[in-house]
């Protein structure tokens, strides 16, 4: 049985089953629907932060979902429009390679150092939201009214921009955190050592 805590979390799920229909509508060049179905993804990621703000329903599983949920659907959108080309392939490659590289580095992270809490710096919230951004301006310009193509040019660029700084930034914080927890690691295993001698 689900309680009011698991509301959040069952509607982060939600938004994870919106990412197949969003990808078929995005791939058959529906982009109206497509547009209404990234509409309710944005009320529902709006909703389960409200929940569980106002009511302290957070939980370490809600942690996990609402970031997949949202990074799932960015990722797929990215390949999708890249694939009807209305994205050029180069900044999905490097879209989803900067992923590809902060995925790796947090499970080695894991795997070698420990256990860790991965806080999105401000350069990779920027990024986020014009990763964001870039999609819904697309496919509003292709569903609704067609904006100006040097302002999706932009766009574009703003987005490889950010997309690569925002992975030089993840790869630089976490290489020297990394650094400082394995000379921690190795400090403490010395301490032990002495203390058992």
């Amino acid at each position: 049985m689900l309680s009011r805590r698991d509301i959040p979390n069952a509607i982060s799920i939600g938004r994870i089953i919106l990412v197949l229909p969003v990808a078929l509508l995005l791939l058959a060049e529906e982009y109206l629907g497509a547009l209404l179905l990234f509409f309710a993804a944005g009320l529902s990621d709006g909703l389960d932060g409200l929940l569980a703000k106002r009511y302290g329903w957070h939980s370490r599983l809600g942690s996990i979902l609402d970031p997949l949920a949202d990074k799932t659907l960015l990722v797929v959108s990215y390949l999708c429009l890249g694939w009807v080309g209305a994205i050029p392939e180069w900044l999905v490659a490097i879209v989803i390679g900067r992923d590809l590289i902060i995925v790796a580095g947090a499970a080695a992270f894991h795997l070698l150092i420990g256990r860790y809490e991965m806080v999105p710096t401000w350069i990779s919230k920027v990024n986020t939201t014009m990763q964001i951004l870039l999609v819904l301006v697309l496919v509003f310009s292709e569903a609704v009214f067609a904006l100006p193509e040097d302002l999706l040019t932009g766009m574009v660029y703003v987005v490889c921009v950010t997309t690569l700084a925002s992975g030089v930034d993840y790869v630089w914080t976490w290489s020297f955190r990394a650094r400082s927890g394995w000379y921690d690691k190795q400090e403490q295993k010395q301490h032990e050592r002495k203390r058992h001698d």
